[in-house]
């Protein structure tokens, strides 16, 4: 019965890692008041048209926005939106030239989870148990590294943050949502750590029944 479940808790953990990584994980947006436009556009003019930019064309401006009702605009402008999944975040690291942090992301995040799960499952098959000895040591060595692909969403999301509000000044507001990525991914960790410990249970219970009967 625990063999049957681990089974099934890998082929879980495995389905539901790639649309985690293939998948959109955040969306950013970027959003700009069109009344924060008028006053920084007439802010420049003023500043061209006469200095210091407090002078008359300011102010004469500034009585033409209000002829026109310009200052009662209300609403904002949408100046950007960026989704990106895992996959999209490694090749764009790999397209800007940081391919040492593309290649860790993608091997902490995609690699080393599809090995570990995959040998996982191999080792629950009938296979001779020098074989199985030698997958689980690498299982226990792999596992080492069972929670560098959460850290590594987590710095996904602070790039993605940090790249959508660069050179922005304060005129922008973003906002940021998750997309269905994040909520794969976040259950592939779930299951994969529950199916990680079942696998440990399922394979030390033999060894340790056999230790009793000897």
């Amino acid at each position: 019965m625990k063999l049957t479940l681990s089974i099934l808790l890998i082929t879980l953990s495995l389905a539901l890692l790639i649309p985690g990584v293939t998948q959109p994980i955040l969306t950013i947006n970027g959003t700009i008041e069109k009344a924060a436009i008028v006053d920084q556009g007439l802010e420049m003019l003023a500043t061209n048209l006469s200095a210091p930019p407090n002078s008359n064309a300011r102010n004469m401006l500034d009585m033409a926005v209000s002829m026109f009702g310009l200052e009662q605009i209300e609403g904002e402008v949408e100046v950007f939106r960026k989704t990106r999944s895992i996959l999209d975040t490694v090749n764009e690291l790999y397209q800007s030239n940081n391919i040492l942090v593309a290649v860790l992301v993608g091997l902490f995040s995609i690699v080393i989870p599809i090995l570990k799960l995959t040998l996982m499952l191999i080792a629950c098959l009938p296979i001779a148990n020098k074989m199985k000895q030698i997958i689980n040591r690498i299982i226990s060595f792999v596992g080492k590294w069972s929670m560098a692909d959460v850290f590594v969403v987590a710095l996904i999301i602070v790039y993605m943050a940090g790249n959508a509000s660069a050179g922005m000044g304060e005129l922008l507001q973003t906002y940021a949502h998750f997309e269905a990525g994040f909520y794969y991914f976040l259950a592939y960790c779930l299951f994969s750590i529950a199916s990680h410990a079942l696998f440990h249970m399922q394979q030390t219970t033999p060894s340790h029944q056999q230790m009793q009967s000897n």
